[in-house]
């Protein structure tokens, strides 16, 4: 995210009380949850509606669906239970399709935005869909190795076509509907005959998976971008090679055809956008600016504008013709791997891998301030607990102290060898204690960022920290699947505790300090006597890793997130499961309670926080 981004956010947030950015922080929620803080990642490619009126693009939490000359947003289309991977409108624009991570297709009124129908069949994720011209077929590519088409009307199941060796990455219909391309893992692109679902040649001459192909507007020409950084062209009446184009230094991700095929864009991992004459493969220009990966291009249908997306989040619109950077949209945002609220409960943070720490107004969903430096993802936030620092650990193998107040760098702390995975204040706030991947655990002094000691014993990475409630232990979790309890002052190890048969990914004591929750890639969640070691419950009910725990301020709850996507709540005396929260369509990394106990906050890999209600049976 760039500075001219949250500048602007911030401007109209305080400038307005009517702007449109604060809406759709409510729109779609899931049971229990009130506010959702952030976009989501941007996962796969973006769609004009034919007559260029809006912009339709796949999220980490559904179909986004923009005015394509304001920018505003104007909905959501959520139902999928995993990142959107592929969207493209029927040619009458009434229709939009969607395919899914969760294997499946799900078909949209595009003018209500109500779900006609879900398409079921694929065995893996639906890498691509595509509508044949005439708007009665759709084919869809996949992970399961198939091309799968559908009837668009009923939704049924047409037939499969198969001979790929690989994942189907990338679908497309001839511009007269008789013939489909596909690119895959297999370095090729095959042809079919989209009637009869025979077998056409296959174009081979790319050194790695092909992840895009396209017809050109008359259907005389593919040109394909793979792995191997090149955009090939190929005749499409003879099947025979054209040439190849080099430019890229990076995967190319996608190319587009303008709609009088005199042009096409390709987007790269090399991070930029290039426009080329389609009848000579000439270069003509490079389109600079966007970071972290253009994964997706599209024109506007009267080819006056080129729209391009990136890893960064942004959404970029260009002018065709002379290059000119037009306007970019934002908000959307990367996978989130750590939220804390300040102690007031008023401020919300969070970090994740787009290496800044941001600070959320959580009452009204707004964002407040941006800190950036870090120079990789943010992997943990803490408050102090006067509220006045705010502490970050990153990949970088630094910790950050920042000014909340006035968002200045107070200190970089340096000396671990490896990413660091967790950071924590102790409860007095004179005092900081980090984790990293170098297999230690390192304590600061928090007023002048001096080093103090190194506890080590871990035999493997360290990921999570915590203080107990007095300040006198530090407790860490590792890869080598123990928990190592440590004297603060002396950074003698105290005890080990062990029962976890995989990675400890997260510990919290309760704020009597009696119990510990820890957390496992082993499914698990033991709740340990802080003073014998013994484990008082194994609590098992996630069904995949759990990423994070963390204790409700009265000790009556324990909250869990998981790699199952879900978030539990348990009864920390009798150790049952009390509630189950549901909506994040990526991994639940980290949760945390607001100091009042009133809110309950969410981050997930689908680059998303959710702010959830304390149901009232827990809020005690």
């Amino acid at each position: 995210m760039n500075h001219i981004f949250y500048t602007l956010w911030i401007v109209l947030t305080l400038a307005s009380t009517t702007t449109f950015a604060q809406d759709y922080t409510e729109w779609n929620l899931p049971e229990g949850a009130k506010a959702r803080l952030g976009k989501g990642q941007i996962t796969g490619n973006l769609s004009y509606s034919p007559d260029g009126t809006k912009l339709a693009v796949a999220s980490s939490i559904g179909v986004w669906i923009y005015d394509a000359q304001t920018g505003e947003e104007l909905d959501l289309l959520s139902g999928h239970t995993s990142q959107v991977t592929s969207i493209a409108f029927s040619p009458d624009g009434k229709t939009i399709a969607s395919g899914s991570v969760d294997n499946t297709i799900r078909l949209w009124n595009a003018d209500t935005s109500d779900l006609i129908r879900t398409l079921k069949g694929h065995k893996s994720w639906v890498s691509s869909v595509a509508f044949s011209p005439d708007g009665k077929t759709i084919a869809s590519g996949s992970g399961d190795v198939t091309v799968r088409l559908w009837n668009f009307h009923n939704g049924t199941h047409i037939r499969t076509l198969t001979a790929h060796a690989g994942d189907v990455y990338t679908v497309a219909f001839s511009p007269d509907g008789s013939t489909i391309a596909s690119g895959n893992s297999d370095n090729t692109i095959r042809l079919w005959n989209a009637n009869t679902g025979n077998y056409l040649p296959t174009l081979a001459g790319h050194e790695f998976a092909v992840f895009t192909v396209v017809f050109s507007p008359d259907g005389n020409m593919i040109a394909s971008g793979s792995r191997d950084n090149t955009i090939r062209l190929w005749n499409a009446n003879t099947y025979k090679f054209i040439r190849t184009l080099e430019r890229h230094t990076g995967i190319v991700r996608h190319v587009a055809f303008s709609p009088d095929g005199k042009t096409f864009a390709s987007v790269s991992k090399d991070n930029t956008l290039r426009l080329w004459d389609a009848n000579t493969g000439d270069h003509l220009r490079t389109f600079d600016g966007q970071t972290e990966g253009v994964r997706g291009v599209a024109f506007s249908p009267d080819g006056k504008t080129i729209a391009s997306r990136s890893g960064d989040g942004t959404l970029r619109f260009w002018n065709a013709d002379m290059g000119d950077l037009l306007r970019t949209f934002e908000g959307h945002t990367d996978a989130v791997y750590s939220v804390a609220f300040s102690p007031d409960s008023n401020i919300l943070a969070s970090c994740g891998q787009d290496t800044a720490v941001h600070l959320w107004k959580p009452d009204t969903a707004t964002l407040l301030r941006t800190f950036e430096g870090h120079t990789e993802g943010v992997s943990s936030v803490e408050f102090s607990p006067d509220g006045n620092t705010i502490a970050s650990g990153s990949e970088d193998k630094t910790i950050r102290l920042w000014n909340f107040n006035i968002g200045d760098l107070i200190h970089t702390l340096t000396g671990h060898t490896h990413y660091v995975t967790s950071v924590a204040f102790s409860p007095d706030g004179s005092t900081i204690a980090s984790g990293s991947k170098d297999f230690s655990v390192r304590v600061w002094d928090a007023n002048n960022g001096t080093h103090l000691r190194v506890l080590t014993g871990h035999t493997e990475g360290v990921i999570s920290v915590a203080f107990s409630p007095d300040g006198k232990t530090i407790a860490s979790g590792s890869e080598d699947t123990t928990i190592r309890l440590w004297n603060t002052d002396t950074g003698n190890r105290l005890r080990t505790l062990n029962g976890h048969t995989r990675t400890v990914k997260s510990i919290a004591f309760r704020a009597d300090g009696k119990i510990i929750a820890s957390g496992s890639r082993d499914n698990t969640i033991h709740l340990w006597n802080a003073d014998t070691g013994n484990i008082i419950h194994t609590l098992e009910e996630h069904t995949n890793q759990v990423n994070c725990v963390a204790f409700s301020p009265d000790g009556i709850t324990l909250v869990s997130g998981s790699m199952d996507k879900t978030i539990r709540l348990w009864n920390t005396d009798t150790g049952k499961i009390i509630h189950t929260l549901k909506g994040h369509t990526g991994w639940v990394r980290n949760v945390a309670f607001s100091p009042d106990g009133k809110t309950l906050a969410s981050g997930s890999y689908d680059g998303t926080v959710l702010l959830w209600t304390i149901p009232s049976d827990e809020n005690k």
